[in-house]
């Protein structure tokens, strides 16, 4: 039996399938199309064939009518060594473009014929999608950690960033009131252990709770050290409300310097 006879009926019976089901948008960049596929398998990473030999290619989903029909038909597509492999993947039928090339990148992980892509070498993630957490979890320059100094600086106050408070110990503070001597953290949820948003990992699980746990120690370390020296720590997670957070520390660094 063909592959088209195992296919359900299409349900455009009566006319071919909506441009916006399956064609994409005429003169779009290489740069844009390779960001749609990588929206739709779920990243750039997940898109990878392997070759054999340790080498591997990135693919790519094609979607096709084909004349005399009304089905859209997704095709898995890579290349190796001047060739262009094609693995029939099946019919879709959503309404949408990035709906039907979704579900073609589900079928192609279903059927084996993808692999996560490797990381470097030099790498200490077991995955592209674990460092791809690791790089989105920055240390310095946060989001929430910028939220916060907006509203401090509207506030009328004046601190540093990323400043080591004490002279000789090698931890900074992310703002820093040197007068008040006031110390805030925002702790990242991944990198220091939030109990709320906090996942343990699940590959290489030993490493990876060790690092937290020691990320934890130290954070308790130089909350002593500090406050031993006569300064006023304050920390927070990344996930706590911007406002509050610079609420809390306006008036601790008022009532320090009053």
């Amino acid at each position: 039996m063909s592959s088209s006879a195992k296919d359900a009926p299409s349900r455009w019976k009566d006319k071919s399938p909506p441009d916006r089901a399956w064609k994409g948008r005429p003169g779009r960049s290489r740069t844009a199309v390779a960001a749609e596929q990588d929206r739709a398998a779920g990243g750039r990473h997940r898109r990878v064939v392997s070759l054999g030999d340790g080498r591997f290619a990135r693919a790519s989903v094609e979607l096709k009518v084909l004349p005399n029909t009304r089905r859209i038909r997704a095709y898995l597509r890579w290349s190796d060594r001047q060739k262009s492999p094609a693995k029939y993947l099946g019919q879709v039928e959503h309404d949408s473009r990035a709906a039907n090339l979704a579900e073609a990148w589900r079928r192609a992980w279903a059927k084996g014929l993808l692999m996560e892509e490797p990381p470097p070498d030099s790498s200490w993630a077991s995955s592209r999608a674990v460092r791809a957490v690791m790089q989105a979890n920055r240390s310095k320059n946060t989001k929430p950690e910028m939220r916060i100094r907006s509203l401090l600086h509207k506030e009328g106050l004046r601190y540093r960033v990323a400043k080591q408070p004490l002279p000789g110990l090698r931890r900074s503070a992310d703002i820093v009131f040197p007068k008040a001597r006031v110390a805030v953290f925002v702790d990242g949820c991944y990198w220091h252990g939030c109990p709320e948003h906090h996942r343990a990992a699940t590959i290489n699980a030993e490493f990876w709770n060790e690092k937290i746990a020691k990320n934890r120690a130290r954070d308790e370390e130089t909350s002593r050290v500090l406050n031993e020296a006569g300064w006023t720590v304050i920390r927070v997670w990344e996930h706590e409300d911007p406002r509050q957070v610079a609420a809390h520390v306006s008036a601790v660094v008022r009532g320090s310097s009053s």
